[in-house]
């Protein structure tokens, strides 16, 4: 499995878009789970890490400390 670089408040491309029509999430929040929100309707979803990595395609934007 290769390793995906990601940071808090990086904007990612996950592989299925969201039914709201846009394929752009912000990660909120890590940890032993992700916490990423939807840049089209603000729609939250929480997943573990793992499954993350999995479903996730690529960052799209990183953050600027």
């Amino acid at each position: 499995m290769e390793n995906k670089e990601f940071n808090l408040h990086d904007v990612v491309e996950m592989k299925k878009s969201h039914p709201c029509g846009t394929n752009r999430w912000k990660i909120i929040r890590m940890g032993m789970d992700i916490r990423i929100k939807c840049e089209g309707c603000e729609h939250s979803v929480l997943l573990p890490r793992r499954e993350f990595a999995r479903k996730m395609k690529k960052v799209l934007e990183k953050h600027e400390e």
